[in-house]
């Protein structure tokens, strides 16, 4: 099948993972490696994290509810904490990537955001918040959690994505860091890329497309 589009996810892909920023918080805390993240994973389809990203709760009601699964789990952690530290620095090689395939491609973000800071983003200062603005501004459309009220890895998400491209999945190459919101995606008959590194995504992008980047 002819690919027609490429669909992005944001954080840790177009800017830099906020899993890098919670690695030097639980550091900084004394909390165990991976301790944040660990919580999120923890019933990934109900918990506090799956409500804020799909607006179920405000970001009060975020804060006390993963105070309190944190706390469960062993270290009282508020979540406007764990908020502070979503925002990523774009990656302007990504960027150009993106410019190049909008010659030939429909180019779409399908994100898991909240409604906090500034932007899809969720920036929190005005540089990065630009950078975002601009980054954005590049997709043909942005899906995201927090508006549409569904999430990744729901496959409604990836499935509204392809109508709003009007492409199939089978015409969709889909880029995400996280190997769970790949696996919906992958069963939908998308071309699936695991974003471990920039260099390495788009050098895999690169081949799948046969474009030199």
């Amino acid at each position: 099948m002819t690919i027609k589009a490429v669909l992005w996810d944001f954080g840790g892909v177009i800017t830099s993972s906020p899993f890098e920023a919670f690695s030097r918080y639980e550091q900084e805390q004394g909390l165990p490696k991976d301790f944040i993240r660990g919580i999120n994973a923890t019933d990934p389809d109900t918990n506090a994290w799956a409500q804020f990203e799909s607006s179920q709760v405000s970001l009060d009601e975020f804060d006390q509810l993963f105070l309190a699964e944190s706390t469960a789990a062993g270290h009282p952690v508020p979540g406007s904490e764990v908020v502070k530290l979503l925002a990523g620095n774009v990656r302007p090689k990504m960027v150009e990537v993106l410019k190049r395939c909008k010659q030939d491609y429909k180019i779409s973000c399908l994100t898991n955001n909240v409604r906090s800071g500034t932007g899809a983003g969720m920036s929190r200062s005005p540089e990065n918040a630009a950078a975002v603005e601009a980054a954005m501004g590049l997709f043909d459309h942005v899906l995201q959690s927090s508006k549409e009220g569904m999430r990744k890895p729901q496959p409604e998400f990836y499935l509204l994505a392809c109508e709003r491209m009007e492409v199939k999945p089978s015409e969709v190459v889909y880029l995400d860091d996280l190997g769970i919101n790949l696996k919906p995606a992958k069963k939908l008959g998308m071309t699936t890329i695991k974003v471990l590194s920039e260099t390495q995504a788009i050098e895999d992008l690169s081949t799948t497309l046969k474009i030199n980047f």
